[in-house]
């Protein structure tokens, strides 16, 4: 869960015809299909469990493309013709999204079905919007039937979202004998915070003034009491170590804290806790984009 708006912008028009709503169902299943598949084929080798559940989420949009375009064909004597199409559709699997995922050194099994879980939210509130503006009956009809499938699929995707979280909390067989310099993180949001601190200003002795007075704007004032620790919490000093080393470890740390956030969003049982915990993660993703930038601008050539 994110705390901006599943759909960003609405249809900007009613759909007329049965040819324009499966021309527009079919266009964003190929779409999918697409970017699924080109994600799973840019994944890296040591994340294969990720790359698979990018193979699965490929193939159930073609097989949807090829459901949509034989029921085209029964209800409108053709199959899906783009010609039909007189908005483009709104894009349900943003570029940007996939690219988060393809990015990250810390993706798994478990961020890959969330990421498709929010696509199929976002499908169903699409057509809830093509349902309220439809004036053709058979259109309408039409659309309510794609809108239960998105949150048929939504529940779906939910459920291996669950069992994807359950296995992650099970440690692997040799899991535990990891090298030094890749010890596993504390999993306490409050301890990640102050290690993350403690590389943040590590990390801004060695910049320039401005990006010292940049990276340093990146700190903890904004989180709630609990989330902040004593400085002499946290274990070994991890501002000792080369620069590239603090480097990466803040970006992973602040990649982990975002990933705890918008977790602890999803799961949460009340909305007070709900509303914290999207307020932190937005805090949270800025900060990592923030970081990055910094880390590009500064790395050794």
């Amino acid at each position: 869960m994110r705390p901006e708006p599943l759909l960003t912008a609405v249809p900007p028009a009613p759909v007329r015809s049965l040819n324009e709503l499966y021309a527009i169902a079919f266009d964003l299943a190929e779409k999918a299909a697409q970017r699924y598949g080109a994600l799973a084929g840019r994944i890296e080798e040591d994340l294969w469990q990720v790359r698979c559940v990018f193979d699965v989420l490929a193939t159930r949009e073609r097989e949807r493309a090829d459901h949509l375009s034989a029921a085209c064909l029964a209800a409108c004597g053709k199959r899906p013709d783009l010609s039909d199409l007189r908005w483009t559709p709104i894009d349900l699997v943003p570029a940007a999204e996939i690219a988060d995922v393809k990015d990250s050194s810390l993706a798994t099994s478990y961020t890959a079905w969330a990421l498709a879980v929010r696509h199929r939210q976002r499908a169903f509130v699409f057509w809830t919007y093509v349902i309220a503006l439809a004036e053709e009956p058979s259109v309408r009809r039409a659309a309510e039937e794609l809108a239960r499938e998105a949150l048929s699929d939504g529940n779906l995707l939910r459920r291996e979202r669950r069992n994807a979280w359950r296995a992650g909390r099970i440690p692997a067989p040799g899991d535990a004998a990891t090298a030094d310099s890749e010890r596993a993180e504390p999993a306490s949001a409050a301890l990640l915070e102050s290690l993350l601190h403690k590389d943040i200003v590590a990390w801004s002795h060695r910049l320039s003034p401005a990006q010292r007075d940049y990276l340093l704007t990146m700190e903890r004032s904004r989180l709630p009491a609990q989330f902040l620790m004593p400085p002499d919490e946290g274990g070994v000093d991890p501002a000792s170590g080369e620069i590239d080393e603090i480097r990466r470890r803040a970006l992973r740390r602040a990649e982990q804290l975002s990933n705890i956030y918008l977790e602890e969003a999803d799961r949460a049982g009340d909305q007070g806790s709900m509303e914290l915990a999207q307020k932190l993660a937005a805090q949270s993703i800025m900060r990592l984009a923030g970081l990055r930038n910094i880390a590009s601008a500064s790395a050794s050539p």
